[in-house]
């Protein structure tokens, strides 16, 4: 068993303790934090490492050699509050989907510890399989022969949900996503977003308050992405007051849905906030547009700046030129409103008429490199 960097405590044994799965009630009630200022999931130096799969000449060649180890969580600590929209935000392979499922019981941590709705994910793994809904957007897991409606019955049997309901709950569950319409028609000649609409209904079979959603736009075009996001902001957070778990590496959809983020990457957890708390971490480097009408000596500007600024970043560049006009973008950081004023004094000196002058706001992208990129000193 691996151990964990950072400095966390000595790893809690990864052993789940036996459960009587026949003397589990048929249909029964969810533990709840014991306060509304419990977290809704927590964690704490979470760990989960694999082996790489190896090719069958090499498994023939070196039988007892273990694969590389591929690191895929390391020390994750994260609180997610009740009833809010939570992000897990980072590139592909930054350990999102792992997080996910050893959060469901569904994967066994190296180290650490979780609770899911006050549910030890290692001591009551079926308390905590009661209190979520995991969607993913894995088509294979529904019956392609089976009709939407004959797909949730039967997952709803699975959920134990009591059968004198069943009937009544798919109706509902149908209608709240809308596809009441379509609910007879085979699963095969569904298009992607009536199979996403499907896995939140789902999800919702047995009225979890907390939902893990992985990449639930993933595929899907434009406009069915926009409904779905807004089924889960007006419906699921809004109307239901479910908890949401969401990963994803969808820069605006986060934005727009996420009450808070967590920015992770390489199993990490680098930042944790609101966007407009990521926003502020760079509100000391500026960016200045300006627009002139014939060209200057950008060599000589670009000095100017550097000469009469502090820091490093500091400079003027070209961004782009026609034969009518040059645009400059002139970064600085916080202090540096000295060698913006000398810049200007140059350019006015030198003949250059200034068609438009601008400060850039950082936009989404920019933000989020820096973050993937600098880990959590900005």
């Amino acid at each position: 068993m691996g151990l964990c960097p950072g400095g966390h405590p000595p790893p809690r044994p990864c052993r789940r303790q036996p459960t009587l799965k026949h003397a589990e009630p048929a249909h029964p009630r969810f533990p709840m934090p014991r306060s509304p200022q419990d977290p809704a999931v927590f964690t704490r130096g979470l760990c989960k490492s694999f082996s790489s799969r190896r090719k069958i000449s090499e498994l023939i060649r070196h039988p007892f050699t273990k694969g590389r180890k591929i690191v895929a969580l390391q020390g994750v600590d994260l609180e997610v509050r009740q009833g809010e929209i939570f992000g897990l935000l980072g590139p592909n392979g930054a350990g999102k989907t792992t997080l996910l499922k050893i959060l469901s019981s569904l994967v066994l941590p190296d180290a650490g510890e979780a609770r899911v709705n006050g549910c030890d994910i290692m001591q009551d793994e079926m308390g905590v399989r009661r209190a979520i809904g995991y969607v993913t957007s894995d088509e294979r897991s529904f019956y392609w022969r089976l009709s939407g409606r004959q797909n949730l019955i039967f997952f709803a049997r699975l959920f134990h949900v009591p059968a004198a309901i069943i009937s009544e709950r798919v109706d509902s569950l149908l209608r709240r996503v809308e596809l009441q319409a379509k609910g007879n028609e085979p699963f095969s000649a569904f298009s992607s977003g009536m199979k996403q609409r499907l896995a939140i209904a789902r999800a919702l079979l047995h009225d979890p308050p907390i939902l893990f959603l992985d990449e639930p736009t993933r595929s899907l075009d434009p406009v069915t992405a926009r409904h779905i996001r807004e089924f889960i902001r007006d419906k699921l957070a809004g109307e239901g007051g479910k908890t949401i778990l969401m990963a994803t590496h969808n820069l605006h959809e986060a934005a727009g849905l996420c009450h808070r983020m967590a920015i992770l990457n390489r199993g990490q957890v680098r930042r944790v906030g609101r966007l407009d708390e990521f926003r502020a971490l760079f509100a000391a480097h500026r960016t200045y547009r300006i627009d002139l009408d014939r060209q200057v000596n950008l060599e000589g500007v670009g000095r100017l700046v550097s000469d009469n600024a502090d820091g490093e970043e500091n400079g003027a560049r070209r961004d782009t030129a026609d034969s009518h006009r040059v645009r400059l973008l002139v970064e600085l950081d916080q202090d540096s409103d000295g060698a913006l004023s000398a810049l200007m004094a140059r350019l006015a000196t030198s003949g250059a008429r200034v068609l438009e002058f601008t400060r850039q706001e950082p936009s989404l992208e920019d933000i989020f490199d820096r973050l993937f990129s600098e880990g959590s000193t900005p």
